[in-house]
């Protein structure tokens, strides 16, 4: 069939799949719980956006949950409604930006050396999501499964027999069939579930647009849409680049679709196309089998929600997370040997982990710096600087 030709699910596809489960699950679940949302709606939704998207881009392209739009529903417990009014609003939005060219001419805009400290800024984030959240979460138990998965994705990280993330993913479910899982609990949640159909108002599509897609545009222009288009070039030099127009289309296309099925707004992702790269994923085999995953709990088992997440202890999603976080990183090193664009990326970096709607902001001050003509050689003039006091 064309449309899995050229993807594979071998096992280090089947490694890849985990590598972005990290950032989502954990989003997903607090999602789910915070607005009170359809469980098994979530996960089927979420799956067969993975799912559409391997097929469509037979590389790594992950759909991911908005992550600025899942922080302020999460942190002010907003409800599931405004949530999918969110999520059509940022899809029409998304959609008028791609088809009048204004992603096109951002991304003609913009200077790499922005875009790689964009990257840094996210892998930044997620590095401290890792060591501040996630790794804590089983207190002694949970340093230890995690100190062990560490060593464990260091030694098999280019391991082809046995890929790093099935290790430390099976490792991390025999951790909860041995201490979290209660059995009869996980038996009696077996069902069938369908998702939800849902039709948002305009009044919700309207308090959604400007109170999570408003917030949640900059990160997705800088992270989604413009960092996922050069890390498809870095990864895939050999392959044709998804061009700004279709990336931004796609993701217009899953806002416009998960809502009337109560599904959550979702987007690509710089970082998770790395993280199912970095683990092994090369083709869209490692996308649709994670998909796979999500669309399988949804069905079995989404009405036990609950029971579910014990499966994915967080000490190993963190650890996963914090692997992804690294690799992300040093994409910066194309940037290194030009101080002036080393100086920009870092500054947006720092800009982007540290200040609100950082993102933006970052994007705006490092483009106007690469633009200006100012002095940012910064390295040289500390050295001419201590040369002097010498």
């Amino acid at each position: 069939m064309k449309l899995f030709e050229g993807i594979k699910f071998n096992r280090q596809e089947w490694a890849g799949a985990f590598g972005d489960i990290g950032t989502d699950f954990p989003l997903i679940v607090a999602m789910i719980l915070a607005a009170d949302l359809h469980a098994p709606s979530v996960l089927i939704l979420f799956g067969s956006m993975q799912v559409l998207t391997g097929m469509v881009y037979k590389m790594p392209m992950p759909a991911q949950p908005l992550k600025a739009m899942a922080t302020l529903v999460i942190a002010q417990q907003l409800d599931g409604e405004l949530l999918f009014g969110a999520g059509l609003a940022i899809g029409v939005v998304m959609l008028v930006f791609s088809l009048t060219g204004l992603l096109a001419w951002l991304a003609r805009m913009i200077p790499k050396s922005v875009i790689r400290g964009i990257q840094v800024g996210l892998g930044i984030t997620l590095a401290l999501l890792a060591f501040k959240d996630y790794i804590p979460a089983e207190q002694i138990g949970g340093y230890w499964l995690a100190g062990i998965s560490f060593v464990l994705i260091l030694l098999l990280l280019d391991h082809k027999k046995f890929p790093a993330a099935l290790v430390v993913i099976v490792l991390g479910l025999g951790y909860a069939l041995l201490f979290k899982l209660d059995y009869t609990q996980l038996g009696a949640s077996i069902g069938i579930e369908t998702p939800k159909f849902y039709v948002p108002t305009m009044d919700t599509i309207w308090m959604g647009f400007l109170l999570l897609a408003l917030p949640q545009i900059p990160l997705s222009l800088g992270n989604s849409i413009l960092a996922t288009k050069q890390v498809s070039q870095d990864l895939f030099p050999d392959r044709p680049t998804p061009s700004i127009k279709k990336i931004g289309i796609s993701y217009a296309l899953m806002n416009l679709i998960n809502p009337f099925l109560s599904g959550i707004p979702t987007c690509h992702g710089a970082g998770g196309m790395v993280g199912h790269y970095t683990f092994g994923g090369r083709t869209g085999g490692s996308v649709i089998l994670y998909g796979g995953l999500f669309i399988f709990l949804g069905v079995f088992f989404g009405e036990n929600f609950q029971t579910v997440i014990q499966v994915f202890p967080l000490p190993v999603l963190g650890v996963i997370l914090l692997f992804e976080s690294l690799a992300l990183m040093l994409l910066i090193r194309d940037v290194t040997q030009d101080s002036r664009g080393l100086v920009i990326a870092l500054l947006v970096a720092i800009i982007a982990a540290g200040l609100p709607f950082g993102f933006l902001v970052g994007i705006v001050v490092g483009t106007l710096l690469y633009y200006l003509p100012i002095k940012l050689n910064v390295l040289q003039i500390i050295g001419t600087r201590k040369a002097g006091k010498n």
